[in-house]
């Protein structure tokens, strides 16, 4: 059974919480839900998180605080800022995606989820790949392996 990537989802407003959890757990992620950026971090150092995503404007503890919390703890996970009020994110942050609210849809989030928990999961795939092709080769000459 392939096991389930876990994503923090964090944002203050509770109605859109509630959608992009039920969007997420529909496509097969486990989903931990905060509303506040204090909660994230504590529920982050609990450990098992696979990528988290964040809204930008929170009260205590922002979303660019937040993932520079969580980049500082653990360097390798992938993360993504959100914002409803800014469409353009000037500023320096550790986020590897800044996505503005309702300029995109769920596909598109979907896709960039997609794409850096691959990047995180890095070269292992691409070695199990070349380890299972269907040829071997030894003294600079391939040879193929019976199937």
């Amino acid at each position: 059974m392939k096991v389930k990537k876990t994503i923090l989802c964090v944002d203050d407003n509770d109605q859109l919480l509630s959608v992009r959890k039920v969007i997420l757990e529909t496509r097969g992620y486990r989903v931990l839900a905060c509303n506040n950026g204090r909660d994230a971090l504590a529920v982050f150092k609990n450990g098992g998180i696979d990528l988290v995503l964040s809204d930008l404007a929170m009260p205590e503890l922002d979303g660019v605080e937040l993932i520079d919390s969580v980049k500082t703890l653990a360097p390798e996970t992938p993360a993504i800022l959100f914002s409803g009020k800014v469409k353009i994110y000037e500023r320096e942050t550790r986020a590897d995606i800044f996505l503005p609210k309702g300029m995109y849809g769920p596909a598109v989030l979907l896709e960039h989820i997609r794409q850096l928990l691959v990047r995180k999961r890095g070269p292992k795939k691409a070695a199990l790949q070349a380890a299972l092709s269907s040829e071997i080769k030894t003294d600079g000459r391939s040879h193929p392996v019976a199937s």
